[in-house]
């Protein structure tokens, strides 16, 4: 082989290399970022990482971060508080009660946003003839319909219940929800399924006039939806692609959990259990769903928030933005609008100074944002 022939020979070689290389950067830039091992955010014997001295962890309502050294951090993966004085044993725990979360009730019809019709039976009628008699579906075409009785012994209203004994009924079907106003074919789905009931317990109905009735379904559904925000961000990402694990995982830091259908996080309200959540983040339901979630593209996620649903003492425009930057920080995101424009900071504070304005007049009307009315209306 000659000196021309053996030297093109290895600048075809380098070159072939090279492309191999590039490819392969290439690749590997491109490929969905993927979740983090906890192993390896920790810091394992010999991973070659090692763990930080003092690690920082999240603070809320205004709490500054924590810094744990080595040894409290020893503790804490030993199911200890370090503290207390004494050591709490893991087997120890499983024997201790559940502590119970105080969930908001649901209170009664309200003739702010239902059409309450009274019904008086002959006699005291038992909680199971009651439960007997009630409707199949609690619905009268769009609107929730509900049946509630005067318990003889508390005097209050609830649901008819199984032992209980009622002296009276009432009947009512909500004015308006997202759906719409209260129209005249539901209003006499409603007195049909009331009369109905009426009959069965031997009652008689008291039924407001139509009319009347929806009109002030039509007022109602008017305000609502001029103070209906539902705000939602987009998050996209700059260059490489996420994973679904990538984006639970850095969510999951910031206290988001996973809802109820694929694709969906809720960061759960920290006032009591059982409320909607302050924020929704959502992303592809097909790349939550896919064989291998780790090869699942995922370029953008929304960052959503149903100002009505959450009281304005949680501050949730706020927690929006703040989580908003967070996550665009850890997962190398910009903060978009809904049809992907980049958003400037600037660009939110007017957002703020008008959602001030909508809480104050939803506290004018006796809808506070948060409510169990406003979640009803809002719905």
């Amino acid at each position: 082989m000659s000196t021309l022939q053996l030297s093109l020979a290895i600048i075809g070689g380098l070159l072939l290399a090279g492309i191999v290389a590039y490819n392969t950067w290439t690749s590997r830039r491109n490929a969905p970022k993927r979740a983090v091992p906890q192993e390896a955010e920790r810091g394992t014997p010999g991973s070659g990482m090692a763990e930080p001295a003092l690690r920082q962890e999240p603070g809320f309502e205004g709490g500054g971060a924590v810094e744990l050294t080595p040894d409290e951090l020893q503790a804490l993966d030993r199911g200890t508080d370090p503290s207390s004085e004494h050591a709490v044993d893991p087997t120890d725990a499983l024997q201790m009660p559940v502590p119970s979360f105080s969930v908001e009730r649901r209170p009664g019809l309200d003739p702010l946003i239902d059409v309450i019709a009274p019904l008086q039976p002959e006699h005291v009628v038992s909680g199971d003839a009651a439960l007997a008699a009630l409707p199949p579906t609690r619905r009268a075409g769009s609107k929730p319909f509900a049946i509630e009785g005067l318990n003889e012994a508390t005097q209050q209203w609830e649901t008819p219940a199984p032992g209980q004994r009622y002296q009276a009924f009432q009947a009512g079907v909500q004015l308006a929800n997202r759906m719409g106003a209260l129209n005249e074919i539901e209003f006499s789905e409603f007195v049909v399924k009331v009369q109905a009931f009426a009959d069965a317990i031997n009652a008689a109905p008291d039924f407001p006039d139509m009319l009347q009735e929806v009109a002030r379904a039509r007022e109602l559904d008017q305000f609502a939806s001029d103070h209906d925000a539902q705000l939602a961000f987009m998050l996209r990402a700059r260059q490489a692609a996420w994973s679904p694990g990538y984006v639970q995982q850095n969510a999951g830091r910031l206290g988001f959990v996973a809802g109820a259908m694929p694709g969906r996080l809720v960061l759960p309200a920290t006032s009591a259990a059982g409320l909607p959540p302050l924020l929704t983040l959502g992303y592809d339901t097909a790349a939550a769903l896919a064989d291998d979630p780790d090869q699942s593209a995922i370029r953008d996620i929304t960052l959503s928030l149903d100002v009505a649903q959450v009281h304005r003492s949680e501050q949730p425009f706020a927690r929006l933005r703040d989580v908003g930057k967070a996550l665009c920080d850890a997962m190398d995101g910009v903060l978009c609008d809904q049809n992907g424009h980049p958003l400037p900071a600037m660009a939110m504070d007017p957002i703020t100074a008008d959602l001030e304005l909508l809480y104050d007049q939803l506290d004018g009307r006796d809808l506070s944002a948060g409510s169990v009315l406003a979640r009803r209306l809002f719905s």
